[in-house]
């Protein structure tokens, strides 16, 4: 069966043909992805409770209104966020099919800016706290659990989750989240590793993914074990406001994957902050439209590619016609599964 939303592009291309509207500012495919998609989005917020940590994990699901099954994409937020951050990424998800799932991660949350002290130092501490970057991504497995059981019976979600595709995302801190859950190997001090994985999860989105190059004689083992198609977006100005994570070091995950789809997406100017909808520099916030289409139109090809086997928009990704549309906006790089 074809589904809606390649119906979605091949009416809006054969629109394009007959209207003569090539000559359009934006790519016709860009700016489908980049654009609300046909869906209705409602919101909901549901109290989970994981019995076996006893611990809550508050959510905020954005939902397409219709029957399903629709696709699932778990997004973590940052340090210092919640599930209330980040709306602009689960409506436009939501827009085009998927149940977009943001929890809040207690304890790494807004709640440590609550605790007194300067926010900064609160937030380091929070980001030196083993516990919490152990908990985050077993939160994201729980969730899944929970989100398995609700399709299953009764009640608002009953029939509308797929639970065979499954994606995760995350910025910053909730990047690392993502990455654990997709496959990143943990070294410590005396070589052991361990994974925190979650195989049920098929592709994912990292935005402002940490990394530090000090740790150069394990990045291939920490890295090389994903094997999940990856999306990575940064910007030139990409700095960390907590830590020594420079803009250059958001590569480093990128450079050491290998034998998968895996995608780099460098926005000209963009810093970290832009990705949460907000700025350092209050006078750049106009810019930020720019670069917010880029991630939305993006990862939507992304997820449309990976969790829904579109060619389309594989296409439009890995055989180079978006890194065409960036026109001078970006660079985009490829490595492609061998």
């Amino acid at each position: 069966m074809i589904r809606i939303h390649t119906i979605f592009l091949l009416a809006a291309l054969a629109l394009a043909a007959l209207s003569g509207s090539a000559s359009s500012a934006m790519p016709l495919q860009a700016e489908l992805y980049g654009t609300p998609g046909p869906f209705q989005v409602d919101a909901a917020e549901y109290a989970l409770r994981d019995v076996a940590r006893q611990r809550d994990i508050p959510l905020k699901l954005y939902m397409p209104a219709g029957k399903g099954p629709f696709p699932v994409i778990i997004f973590s937020h940052g340090l210092g966020g919640s599930r209330d951050g980040y709306e602009y990424l689960g409506r436009h998800w939501a827009s085009h099919g998927y149940i977009s799932v943001h929890p809040t991660h207690i304890g790494s949350d807004a709640s440590v800016l609550k605790k007194g002290g300067r926010a900064m130092d609160a937030l380091a501490r929070a980001a030196d706290d083993p516990q919490n970057a152990i908990n985050r991504p077993r939160d994201v497995s729980s969730v899944i659990d929970q989100l398995t059981s609700m399709t299953l019976g009764a009640g608002p979600l009953h029939g509308k989750v797929d639970i065979g595709r499954i994606g995760v995302a995350g910025h910053s801190f909730g990047a690392n989240t993502a990455l654990a859950i997709s496959g990143q190997t943990f070294v410590g001090p005396l070589g052991r590793s361990f994974k925190l994985a979650d195989r049920r999860v098929k592709a994912a989105v990292l935005l402002s993914a940490p990394a530090n190059r000090r740790n150069a004689d394990i990045l291939d083992r920490a890295y090389g074990s994903i094997r999940i198609p990856c999306l990575f977006i940064t910007g030139t100005n990409d700095h960390s406001p907590i830590g020594t994570c420079l803009a250059q070091d958001r590569r480093i995950p990128f450079d050491n994957m290998y034998g998968v789809d895996c995608y780099l997406l460098t926005m000209n100017g963009a810093d970290h902050m832009v990705f949460s909808g907000r700025r350092f520099d209050p006078a750049h916030r106009d810019g930020d439209k720019v670069y917010h289409q880029l991630i939305l139109s993006s990862s939507i090809a992304f997820w449309e590619a990976y969790l829904r086997d579109d060619a389309i928009a594989k296409g439009w990704l890995a055989d180079g016609e978006f890194k065409e549309d960036l026109d001078g906006d970006g660079t985009f790089e490829i490595k492609q599964k061998e």
